[in-house]
């Protein structure tokens, strides 16, 4: 079997058999097939697609491509949760120690962030002590006891992904639904859960920028992980404005710890309760509406909030910041950016809103940049409430006094004002079961 044959094949619209597939996956992991001819069957899968048993051999291969964790003593209890990114996201903060609290057992492993998207992991590590790294025996212990354990990416897991995503990013070839799911859900397999729920979210600060775009790549996402038999549901969800009100690190642990205290509730309530109620449906077989029951139930009684000590605790970090948030440092200039009319607020592009708290050190702009915990954007007002001039629209959170004027620049263009409300607009889209 040669490389150049199967390019040919796939560049001429032919379908892949699933030994060509693995011979390409095998081979290019191992650097017997090089970079460019990779790159020529990336873009040629990109101009001609792939079926739907292509896409699901792919995802397979690239699974099975290095270590993968198995969860097999748990049954079907286990449930993982993917985002494809957004800004203000803490929904995993959430969502695990919700699902675990309803009966699920969560095991993820979660990314760091890069550009205006924030990584969970990132997130986590502004907790003191709290290990983001855990031997295998130590995270299987720790899903048997506390039920949820939150890592991040280790080991050699998926290595076809992280050399394929690496080539897609500079060949022009990201933007491809078959490449995309394969990623995605080559590393969801690997995990090892047997129950998946995927949040796609859409609008300004998301990937996909409409609904019908998200429903395309949610759908074939649902069909290749039920084709290589796990359950999945994904959620498509609203991304236009930054979901909650914290962007940044420190700032968002905070306020995931005052839902979980059943004190926030709002659009990322509402959320975090349709994903955590679909990990449980799914992974406890039960109807989606007891499923919602439950977790608002947990919520307002506590046992959510209790399930996120414990599992921050087994996890070495300081259940006192958890216990008592004003703990968590306060960065050396705090300032308000007060609006200069009245009017309703339309429309927090959340982009700039990134963008902004990447400039005052919350994020990254390239992988070797450091991380400032406490720094970050605190809305004061969002989509659909009056504000009126003099108010603060926001608060920036920063130890960057050199990069406070653009930052402030940033979030003004982000807030759009009316004299008139917005019209109201889903915050979740549609359920793809």
């Amino acid at each position: 079997m040669r490389m150049y044959d199967i390019i040919y094949k796939k560049r001429k619209g032919g379908d892949l058999t699933e030994e060509e597939i693995r011979f390409f996956i095998k081979g290019y992991v191992s650097g017997e097939i090089p970079d460019y001819q990779a790159s020529a069957l990336a873009m040629a899968i990109c101009f001609n697609g792939m079926t739907e048993e292509e896409t699901a051999t792919l995802t397979d291969a690239m699974a099975k491509s290095g270590d993968t964790v198995d969860l097999s003593r748990f049954g079907t209890l286990t449930a993982d949760k993917h985002s494809t990114g957004g800004v203000g996201d803490k929904t995993s903060l959430i969502v695990a120690p919700l699902a675990a609290s309803l009966g699920a057992v969560v095991t993820k492993m979660s990314g760091r962030g890069l550009g205006h998207t924030g990584g969970t992991v990132d997130k986590l590590e502004s907790i003191p002590g709290y290990r983001t790294s855990l031997s295998a025996d130590e995270f299987i212990a720790q899903a048997e006891r506390v039920g949820v354990v939150v890592v991040g990416q280790s080991g050699n897991m998926t290595p076809a992904d992280k050399k394929l995503y690496a080539l897609r990013d500079v060949t022009a070839t990201v933007d491809c639904i078959p490449l995309i799911v394969s990623s995605i859900m080559s590393k969801k397999l690997a995990a090892g859960s047997h129950s998946i729920v995927l949040d796609v979210k859409v609008g300004s600060g998301a990937f996909m920028k409409t609904p019908e775009d998200a429903e395309i790549l949610a759908s074939e996402m649902v069909k290749i992980g039920k084709r290589c038999g796990r359950n999945v549901a994904a959620l498509l969800t609203d991304m236009d404005t930054p979901l909650g009100r914290a962007v940044g690190n420190a700032l968002e642990i905070k306020e995931a710890i005052s839902v979980l205290r059943g004190e926030t509730r709002g659009p990322l309530r509402e959320i975090c309760v349709a994903l955590a109620s679909n990990m449980a449906s799914l992974a406890l077989g039960i109807p989606i509406e007891e499923a919602v029951s439950r977790a608002e139930a947990s919520l307002d009684g506590g046992k959510a909030f209790a399930k996120m000590k414990e599992w921050v605790a087994a996890q070495g970090g300081d259940v006192a910041y958890i216990e008592d948030p004003s703990l968590f440092p306060r960065e050396p200039v705090v300032r308000e950016v007060v609006s200069e009319k009245s009017g309703f607020v339309t429309a927090v592009d959340a982009l700039k809103i990134g963008m902004a708290s990447v400039l005052l050190g919350a994020g990254r702009a390239s992988k070797e940049d450091a991380i400032d915990f406490g720094a970050g954007v605190v809305l004061c007002k969002t989509a659909g409430e009056y504000v009126a001039a003099g108010e603060p629209l926001c608060t920036l959170h920063t130890a960057r006094e050199n990069a406070l004027a653009q930052a402030e620049a940033d979030v003004r263009e982000a807030f759009t004002l009316s004299d008139t409300p917005p019209e109201k607009k889903p915050l979740i889209y549609k359920t793809v079961r």
